[in-house]
């Protein structure tokens, strides 16, 4: 019991964190627009951003700020590779035609 309490509130404490670093619409003047870097990371937190973005309507799951291709090129690489790669992971199970 104690310790799955450990696990959740260990993931519990990720989820905080990386929800800090979650693309927003609010800019300040010294931001610098996101890039490449930035675009892959904003992908990988897409699912936790659109479930974020329900309660806190200044969070978005796409970066408005952006430099553009480079930051698009990013984002749809981590999109493809985060939800597209899982299906390679999965075992296809063996029908018994008999």
């Amino acid at each position: 019991m104690k310790r799955s309490l450990g696990y959740l509130l260990t993931a519990a404490a990720v989820l905080i964190l990386l929800s800090s670093c979650l693309p927003s619409q609010v800019m300040t003047p010294g931001d610098r627009p996101a890039g490449f870097l930035f675009g892959i990371w904003h992908g990988w937190l897409a699912p936790i951003s659109l479930i974020v973005a329900l309660f806190q309507p200044e969070t978005t799951i796409y970066q408005a700020h952006n430099t553009g291709w480079w930051y698009d090129f990013g984002y749809y690489i981590a999109i493809i590779s985060g939800f597209g790669g899982i299906s390679l992971f999965r075992k296809k199970s063996k029908s018994s035609s008999s």
